[in-house]
């Protein structure tokens, strides 16, 4: 007789090992084929389930891999920390985040993917960025108000700077050195390309 306890896995309660199984496996499976590579049959032989499984779980490939690769987002920073040092926290997550194996991957799969289909860009990226969108937007405002930014600081266009730089360099362009890249984006970011 086992000495491991039983574990439910019919039903309406969901087992979450089989999620970490099939998020690491999507991960894993990301970094040796790429994308278009990885299938859900694949990342179910993978994980050691069924494709049932997966698909109660997830609707689609594209929503399971952007589960795999974009982390839950922990609480924003205090609103204490200066401008500069908020600015470089985001920069140093969307390079961190862009930079990862996994997520190099993915992400220009799932753009192609979002790009073709609104409800799957309503779902996958519209509901994420929106919250961030609102936060930043916010934290502009202060900045204004508190006279370390100046006025007619565009909060979205801040974040594609950010957003954007951290995609193409890691992503496309394929940049191995993320602390310079972070450091290159802080300094244009903060400081501008014309002379002081």
């Amino acid at each position: 007789m086992s000495s491991e306890p039983s574990v439910h896995r019919l039903g309406p309660q969901r087992n979450p090992e089989i999620d970490v199984a099939v998020l690491s496996a999507a991960r894993r499976l990301l970094v040796e084929r790429g994308f278009a590579g990885t299938s859900i049959e694949a990342i179910a032989q993978a994980a050691g389930v069924g494709r049932p499984a997966i698909y109660r779980r997830w609707p689609s490939k594209a929503h399971l891999v952007h589960e795999a690769i974009y982390p839950v987002l922990d609480q924003p920073a205090e609103s204490h920390v200066g401008v500069p040092e908020q600015t470089r926290t985001l920069i140093d997550g969307a390079v961190a985040l862009f930079g990862d194996a996994a997520t190099r991957a993915a992400v220009p799969g799932l753009i192609s993917e979002t790009r073709a289909d609104p409800l799957l860009r309503e779902a996958l990226v519209t509901r994420q960025l929106d919250p961030i969108r609102a936060e930043l937007a916010r934290r502009v405002l202060e900045g204004v108000d508190a006279g370390v930014l100046r006025a007619g600081v565009d909060a979205d266009a801040l974040l594609d700077v950010i957003a954007g730089a951290a995609i193409f360099a890691l992503c496309v362009r394929d940049e191995q050195d993320p602390e310079a890249l972070a450091a290159a984006i802080a300094d244009i970011v903060l400081h501008g390309i014309l002379p002081r």
